[in-house]
């Protein structure tokens, strides 16, 4: 399909807001929720300019279609290309609970969860006989192959559903709880049922081929999509096989060489975190991302669009190599990652009322982080030896929140507060910690 030059100057108007999230290169400057799902968080966890993603939000929401469809894509291109996308509607969604979860404004959680079911509703209406959505629509983050009972889509489902069940409890919709708990498990049988290959130790895209997608494989991790242990730990080892000189390859885009996405590939680096590989997520960072960076060809940052495995600045989507972006916040997934799961600064409800303290080394012998919220500051410092015992720890969370502290497996000890308090590890394990600063003391 060939695009008409989009009808637009830099002075359009693409949000009502003074700031938003967009792609910086000249031939773009729009609002793609997909991107979101990476920048969101990365900002949180950064800056806090959380407006950016509001404004960002609150634009594609003006969008929705009666039927419950959210854009592929924010004005003007919408008006242009006028393509639905089953991925990145639920991306959409995404948006709300991060904007949500980030900044606990519950009042305007309420004033977009009528838009917010419409839209669930409309992804659960094409829920076929199978048990799984079936995607009509190819457009995705140009991936091929997005058809039918598609993983990558069901995966990011079954992600939103489990979202949905959070934000329902804080509205205290039981009903929709329900609902979409039902959904949800629906969802994950069946595509256990038609999508896993025991042979191949992936899902396939679709029950029609053996293609195993970056994409639709590292969501059914970091979303939880798997049935057990092993298929968590089949799915890690496997994709960590494929990695090349330049990074991680995702075969669900159709090239040769491979083609290489900074936005897939931030998928994987949190499936892998998840499932407590922080030493190959370390190392699928210094890989790729350490290539981005050091590379002459590109701008001395990480965020080109995609390139070719073969270390070539080819992304194959594209019939024109300099089309290729060179200012795309989607693939920024480390500046959150490491935050959220290296440092393990987890906020476990909105704005970190309750948090998860639950740093992985990985092999780092330093490691040093905060972010904030409208509550106070978190930060973690934490030293170990190359084994990944713990050597010193310390961190801090705001004053009236509630958490707990999970260190690895057979750390003892106990954390001592600024205020005078004493908490004592089990297992590496403390739970009932109040907010303040805490230091760890080895028994």
């Amino acid at each position: 399909m060939r695009y008409r030059s989009p009808p637009w100057y830099y002075n359009y108007t693409i949000t009502n807001g003074t700031s938003c999230l967009v792609d910086g290169a000249k031939r773009d400057t729009l609002v793609w929720p997909g991107d979101i799902f990476i920048s969101g968080p990365a900002v949180a966890y950064s800056t806090y300019a959380l407006d950016s993603i509001k404004n960002s939000v609150e634009s594609l929401f003006l969008l929705q279609t009666p039927e419950g469809i959210l854009p592929y894509v924010g004005v003007p291109f919408r008006d242009i290309i006028n393509q639905t996308s089953f991925t990145y509607h639920l991306h959409n969604l995404i948006g709300v609970y991060n904007y949500y979860w980030f900044t606990g404004d519950q009042a305007w959680l309420q004033s977009y969860w009528d838009q917010f079911k419409r839209g669930l509703a409309w992804s659960l209406s094409n829920v076929d006989s199978s048990g799984l959505m079936n995607v009509t629509a190819s457009a995705d983050w140009l991936r091929a192959g997005m058809e039918g009972h598609n993983i990558e889509a069901n995966a990011i489902l079954y992600y939103t559903l489990n979202l949905g069940v959070d934000l329902a409890g804080v509205l205290g919709d039981d009903a929709t709880v329900s609902d979409y708990q039902s959904a949800a498990a629906g969802i994950k049988e069946a595509a256990n049922t038609l999508l896993w290959n025991d042979g191949l130790g992936f899902y396939t895209d679709n029950e029609d081929t053996t293609l195993a997608p970056q994409d639709g494989n590292s969501f059914a991790v970091l979303g939880n999509l798997t049935e057990s242990d092993a298929q968590k730990a089949s799915i890690i080892s496997n994709l960590q096989s494929r990695w090349g000189t330049y990074g991680a390859p995702a075969p669900e885009v159709d090239s040769t060489p491979a083609t290489i996405s900074p936005f897939a590939t931030g998928f994987e680096l949190e499936a892998h975190l998840v499932e407590g590989n922080a030493a190959g997520a370390l190392d699928l960072m210094r890989l790729q991302w350490g290539f981005m960076l050091d590379d002459p060809r590109m701008t001395n940052s990480t965020f080109i669009e995609g390139y070719a495995a073969d270390g070539g600045l080819v992304y194959a989507p594209y019939r024109n190599d300099p089309r290729v972006s060179h200012a795309h916040g989607w693939s920024s997934a480390p500046t959150s990652l490491l935050s959220r799961y290296v440092a393990g600064i987890h906020l476990t409800a909105a704005l970190g009322q309750t948090w998860r303290i639950a740093p992985q080394a990985g092999g780092l012998t330093t490691v040093s982080s905060g972010m904030s919220t409208t509550l106070g500051s978190f930060a973690v410092d934490l030293g170990a030896d190359s084994g990944g015992a713990i050597t010193s720890f310390s961190f801090e969370a705001p004053a009236g929140t509630t958490g707990e502290v999970v260190l690895p497996s057979g750390t003892e000890g106990s954390l001592t507060s600024d205020a005078g308090g004493s908490v004592a590890l089990s297992g590496g394990i403390a739970t009932g910690v109040s907010g303040g600063r805490w230091t760890y003391s080895a028994q």
